[in-house]
């Protein structure tokens, strides 16, 4: 079985959609290594299955373009991405390798009515000479930014062997088992044979911040949100209210003014919301966010491990890690044995998922045994099952956003339960819930998966106008 890094769960990157804004801008980045010392004069997109049916509300086709110009998501100033994009459309050329290559964003990018069997989120890059193909490619798009060319993983990280080998919640317990530690370092021993102590603690750090970051600007964000469904953002208004208007001048001041104030179960419980809703609005702007481990799905993990940190930490020891790391793990053992990928099994892939890595994440650091961590994660999947994924208008807006917060704060109670349960009394177990997922997943009518042709989408259509 493949071996998955924690580093590849949560990658930062750029909205809407892991599956459809990053694996495409990461396809179209591999594509240009085939384009190196080539004759070629023009190139063709083409986008099948759910790719194309909800490509212009997930801004495919602008990453296609952002990664055939090389630009990393990672890094990329995403106040220019508009500019960018619009120089494109005036010029209708693509500068690739230092050539003007001639581009065409409304013809060169096609949105086909096929879809094709080996994935619904197909997409193929066609370089031409002339009327004659000189370079071909097709890529998947298979979930969390994760892409595949020919059955090939192409962005995992190139690893060895890890130590642990733990690919399922039965291999996990022998580890721990084994060699008596915890969840949280049995992965940070994995991730040690890839990189040092301080570079993996160094990641993390960087991750959390990125997170913490991204909620705080959603927070700071009036306005409605683009792609004409003309969805107002709420969390600058929630964080308002739940601040009473105090002012502050940094995320620092904003953190210790959420931190400070007393702390009755309502007022958590609606920042819990609010950080949710934050970054799930930032991510349907094309803002900066941590796939967790989907960007349609960024706001569970964040907002329940800055729930643990702001209201619940009762030490000064740092432990983000710990909870990154398990839930990392869990998120792992999902792709391994199901799909993380929304077109592939509805929404129980994304905020499902999301939901049962955040109550591992957060029954891990509030001192949980091992099989109290996969309890807390099969709870929370358990109560996610058949969940569908019907965006309206094609856009991560509606129901994705609210879905964030709905999905917060279940991994929250699925962790509370499981800290108060025997495992052993248990009649559902996680790889048990995994396969679960994965049968319902395939015989899951293809409506529900990310098409927007079934569900609220279906009952509640409307027009977007051309981007």
């Amino acid at each position: 079985m493949t071996t998955i890094s924690v580093f590849d769960i949560f990658k930062i990157g750029v909205g809407p959609s892991s599956s459809h804004t990053l694996g495409p801008w990461n396809a179209a980045r591999q594509f240009l290594t085939a384009l190196a010392n080539r004759q070629y004069d023009s190139i063709e997109v083409t986008l099948y299955g759910s790719l194309s049916k909800t490509g212009k509300g997930h801004s495919t086709d602008i990453a296609v373009v952002l990664g055939l110009l090389d630009y990393d998501p990672k890094t990329i100033d995403t106040q220019q991405i508009g500019a960018i994009i619009q120089s494109v459309r005036d010029h209708q050329f693509l500068l690739i390798h230092n050539r003007q290559i001639s581009f065409d964003i409304a013809s060169h990018i096609v949105f086909s009515h096929q879809t094709k069997k080996a994935h619904p989120n197909t997409v193929i890059f066609k370089a031409y000479k002339g009327n004659r193909t000189a370079v071909q490619q097709t890529y998947f798009s298979v979930g969390g930014g994760f892409i595949e060319k020919q059955g090939e993983i192409l962005n995992l990280t190139d690893h060895n062997v890890f130590p642990y080998d733990m690919h399922n919640g039965k291999e996990v317990l022998k580890c721990v088992e084994e060699t008596g530690l915890d969840i949280a370092n049995l992965v940070f021993e994995n991730e040690k044979s890839l990189r040092s102590s301080d570079e993996v603690l160094d990641k993390i750090n960087f991750i959390y911040e990125t997170m913490q970051q991204c909620a705080y600007r959603g927070c700071q964000t009036e306005g409605t949100l683009p792609g004409g469904l003309n969805v107002k953002r709420r969390a600058h208004k929630l964080c308002q209210d739940l601040l009473e208007g105090k002012s502050y001048k940094s995320f620092e001041e904003w953190k210790e003014l959420i931190t400070s104030a007393p702390r009755p179960f309502n007022y958590i419980n609606k920042w819990i919301s609010c950080f949710a809703l934050a970054i799930n609005e930032e991510n349907a702007a094309m803002g900066r966010v941590v796939t967790s481990p989907t960007n349609g799905a960024a706001g569970v993990v964040p907002a329940v491990l800055m729930y643990y940190d702001y209201f619940c930490r009762t030490t000064s020891e740092n432990d983000a890690y710990k909870f990154i790391l398990t839930a990392g793990l869990i998120g792992s053992l999902f792709k391994q044995g199901a799909t993380i990928s929304a077109a592939v099994g509805g929404c129980q892939a994304e905020i499902g998922v999301s939901s049962a890595m955040a109550a591992a994440g957060l029954t891990e650091v509030l001192g949980g045994t091992p099989k109290q961590v996969l309890m807390a994660a099969e709870i929370a999947m358990e109560h996610h099952l058949g969940l569908t994924c019907d965006p309206i208008g094609g856009l991560v807006q509606i129901p994705c956003i609210e879905r964030n917060t709905m999905g917060a704060m279940k991994a929250i109670t699925a962790s509370n339960l499981a800290l108060v349960s025997n495992p052993d009394d248990a009649k559902v177990d996680f790889d048990t819930v995994v396969k679960t997922m994965k049968d319902t997943a395939e015989a899951m009518n293809h409506k529900y998966k990310e098409t927007s042709e079934g569900g609220l989408a279906y009952n509640l259509p409307v027009i977007i106008p051309e981007c």
